[in-house]
């Protein structure tokens, strides 16, 4: 491991390089106004070869999409042959970034890469690129030391996970045969500032979007409308209620608790002196892993039919995205092999937790295959002035090549 750890550490300039190149190439989906990602697995791919990976070692696995450049969503595995394939080490990082939201807001280009006081600024550097870069680079130790690791690894950089993952994991997941049920699989797309903390369960998610239709009318006569502002207001009311009925808690989670939270809201009328006649708004709600999705549609059908009877109003929602798995067992192979690495490498004790946030491996685990989520980051995904600390790619580098050394 001496070899190894110190060809990560000489390496700094490289990753500054890599993360650089990779967000010099933005990878919006069409959905957020993009074409997906093939420019930047482009500039990645011919970086990989350009820096000591065999073109026999990559592969591509395109899912269509019409919409994108040149049709394709690319999602690229790269392989480290091992001592043994009796089981092999998946480090899944994805490629989109979402936008860069109010340039106003942003201190340097969200483009181009800015170094300053060991942080890298830009979008995309920390969501997902750090964990994308850790990996490259602990992989890259081992074929640079001649050293193979324990067990083969696998590198896994896909398409379209800020959207939905239809054209990366889930993709994969039905088009591939690429993943066995004894695999490990690790996914750094969420962490703490120290790395301490391993993700072994997601909160449940569910989206709504709520059309609320009612009797436009003049605002001083409201007895010849049925106002669905009103009625929208009150169901949204009655959701967000719900987390007293769902009210268990489970302290692996932050909150402890199921959350119903009203967020976005579409304009109605056009002036103040209208009594709206349709009222849209959405609903985000990350529900603990002990109820079904079921069991809240079901409450959810009540509080529309109760305000459709109270309004006279017609009641008719939308699921915009849901998402429910098991959690990953914390005796899972992968969840020990882990915490053994971090406690060797950094002297930490390892802690399991659940979040409410939603990643690739709410799909792994509903297909079966536990996994676990971690890094070393401050958790500033999606914000303006995006940073990750150089440190933090090194040191999540030195623990994936400790991981990949054990047997």
């Amino acid at each position: 491991m001496k070899d190894i750890i110190e060809y990560i550490h000489s390496s700094k300039a490289k990753m500054v390089e890599l993360e650089s190149l990779l967000t010099a190439h933005p990878a919006l989906a069409p959905e957020n106004g993009g074409h997906g990602e093939i420019e930047k697995a482009e500039a990645l791919t011919e970086w990989l070869l350009s820096n000591g990976f065999s073109k026999d070692s990559i592969q591509c696995y395109d899912a269509p999409d019409s919409r994108a450049k040149n049709g394709i969503r690319p999602n690229i595995v790269v392989t480290v042959p091992g001592q043994s394939d009796a089981h092999r080490i998946w480090v899944m990082a994805h490629l989109d970034v979402v936008p860069t939201g109010d340039l106003k807001l942003w201190n340097t280009d969200p483009w181009k890469v800015v170094e300053k006081d060991g942080k890298l600024y830009g979008r995309g550097v920390e969501d997902n690129q750090q964990g994308l870069v850790s990996g490259v680079f602990a992989a890259l130790a081992y074929i640079k030391t001649c050293v193979k690791p324990a067990h083969t690894v696998k590198l896994l950089f896909m398409a379209d996970e800020e959207v939905g993952s239809k054209y990366g994991i889930i993709w994969l997941l039905k088009n591939t045969d690429l993943f066995k049920k004894d695999d490990l699989f690790l996914i750094p797309d969420g962490g703490d500032p120290k790395g301490e903390t391993i993700e072994v369960a997601e909160k449940n998610i569910l989206w709504l979007k709520v059309h609320v239709k009612g009797l436009q009318c003049h605002g001083s006569r409201p007895d010849q409308g049925k106002n669905a502002c009103l009625a929208a207001c009150d169901l949204s009311l009655k959701l967000n209620g719900l987390q007293d009925v769902f009210n268990k808690k489970d302290e692996l989670f932050m909150p402890s608790y199921s959350t119903f939270q009203p967020t976005m809201r579409f304009s109605n009328v056009e002036g103040v002196n209208i009594i709206p006649g349709e009222d849209v708004f959405c609903m985000d709600c990350r529900i603990l892993p002990c109820y079904t999705l079921n069991q809240v549609l079901g409450k959810v059908e009540e509080c529309c039919a109760a305000v459709e009877q109270k309004y006279g109003v017609e009641v008719c929602y939308e699921v915009i995205q849901s998402s429910e798995s098991p959690a990953t067992p914390v005796d899972a192979p992968v969840v020990k092999k882990l915490a053994a690495a971090i406690k060797k490498v950094h002297g930490l004790n390892a802690k399991t937790i659940g979040i409410g946030g939603g990643t690739v491996g709410a799909e792994l685990r509903r297909e079966g295959y536990p996994c676990v989520v971690w890094s070393t980051m401050d958790e500033c995904a999606h914000m303006p002035n995006e940073y990750c600390i150089i440190e933090n790619i090194i040191k999540d580098a030195d623990t994936l090549a400790a991981m990949f050394a054990e047997e």
